[in-house]
């Protein structure tokens, strides 16, 4: 079944390849209407950003319309759970716009079938050193560069000082973007044996449910395991992968983790913060708007500090580019348009405006994301601390359209060995086959 499903996808995916192909070398330039009015139309799609922020795009669009007499920008906002959906049914009917908002994981799927535009000899070496080396990279296939970095979003540790005070554990100052105490997965063991004897409560909650969040699976990568090779084939039966099954699994069956892990998801986690029995969360710094709400005792506890990470000092960052269709009529008016959305003016903006980071080195310099204010509150240490974690972001999940497969393979393995039904060597090996095999 598993190879049966793989060639249905290849038959897809050629299907989708061959009306690419037709698409390219039909495309017959501007329309008539715009090659008689001499103006040009860059339709731009974005993912669920109205109405928050409409009054920031129109504004946008206007300034960039009058910096550029002829051209238009007609801006098209699409839900984020259709947008995948839309680009590739666009995409295969050849009526993608010029512009579009994706994440580096759909967009290579895509990419290696040569929907996008390729952007390595149309934007110049300078120009691509304005942005993050490793989130230009999160936007390249095969040295194929399909995606101009737009806006980033990265997780940190919100933890209960109450909790770990009580356990002994050293909080870091206010102006402090490192914590020692917590700042690896090893020394978190550690900190998860103390507070369950402390105070017998929980240190943190990490989901193993298959279909829920990725943070197991990137912490593989963040402990140095390969997760498949060029091939795809499965690379994480090694020293390094064993020591990562054997973790997780220690962990659960010496009682740090709640039994639920193994079928609540992150909302659980969620609870459990906000309910004051676990001490540590890792979410994303606009989760402390929803704990002065739902917990506002808990609120006045919490603290924010980097994200715990392995021995390569890698952190997780999510990020949100712009690629332009192969397809487009408007290559240079397209172009010329994501780039001024994602220069350094405009992304310090829309991440002021939005409570996100920059993508852009200067943009990032600025004393909004480096410097706290003389009353520091949790959000403006946790957009500083967000903010210093870019050096070592990067996407941590390899950009392969069975991601999702793949953890759950990983995962259903790792709950095995965790109720004993296998030895950690058999569950690893077992899930290098199913993987291989699939």
């Amino acid at each position: 079944m598993g190879r049966i499903s793989k060639w249905k996808r290849l038959g897809i995916f050629a299907l989708l390849g061959l009306l690419l192909s037709w698409m390219v070398s039909c495309s017959a330039g501007p329309t008539n209407l715009e090659a008689e009015s001499g103006t040009q139309e860059v339709e731009f799609w974005t993912m669920q950003l109205q109405p928050e922020f409409t009054d920031y795009f129109n504004q946008l669009i206007a300034t960039f319309e009058s910096e550029n007499p002829g051209t238009t920008v007609r801006w098209v906002d699409v839900p984020w759970a259709d947008m995948q959906s839309k680009i590739l049914t666009a995409v295969s009917a050849g009526t993608a716009p010029d512009v579009v908002n994706l994440n580096p994981d759909f967009a290579a799927q895509l990419a290696g079938l040569n929907a996008w535009l390729d952007l390595g000899d149309k934007i110049s070496p300078e120009q691509q050193q304005q942005y993050l080396p490793k989130i230009w990279e999160a936007g390249t296939l095969d040295d194929t560069s399909f995606g101009i970095p737009w806006y980033l979003t990265t997780s940190v540790t919100i933890y209960n000082q109450q909790l770990l005070e009580q356990a002994g554990i050293p909080l870091p100052a206010a102006e402090d973007t490192e914590w020692d105490q917590v700042s690896t997965y090893e020394n978190l063991a550690e900190v998860a044996r103390q507070v369950r004897e402390a105070t017998g409560k929980y240190a943190f909650f990490v989901t193993f449910v298959s279909e829920d969040s990725a943070e197991v699976l990137q912490s593989f990568t963040q402990m140095g395991v390969q997760l498949v090779n060029e091939e795809g084939q499965a690379a994480f039966n090694t020293p390094e992968g064993l020591a990562a099954f054997q973790y997780w699994v220690d962990l659960y069956k010496e009682g740090l983790l709640p039994r639920e892990v193994l079928t609540q998801g992150h909302r659980r986690a969620i609870e459990l913060y906000q309910s004051g029995e676990v001490a540590l969360l890792s979410s994303s710094p606009h989760f402390l708007e929803t704990v002065a709400t739902n917990a506002p005792a808990i609120a006045e506890v919490s603290g924010v500090a980097p994200q715990i990470t392995g021995s390569t000092g890698a952190k997780s960052v999510a990020v949100m580019n712009l690629v332009i269709p192969q397809s487009t009529d408007q290559p240079d008016a397209a172009l010329k348009f994501a780039l001024f959305v994602t220069n350094n003016e405009n992304q310090l903006a829309f991440a002021k405006a939005a409570n996100v980071l920059p993508s852009t080195v200067e943009a990032l310099k600025d004393g909004y994301f480096t410097a706290l204010p003389a009353e520091v509150t949790p959000p403006d240490r946790a957009r500083m601390v967000s903010a210093s974690q870019m050096e070592d972001a990067q996407v941590l999940l390899p950009q392969i359209e069975d991601v999702k497969q793949l953890q759950g393979i990983i995962y259903d393995n790792l709950q095995a060995a965790m109720l004993d039904q296998k030895t950690v060597e058999q569950a690893i090996a077992d899930a290098e086959s199913e993987w291989n095999s699939r």
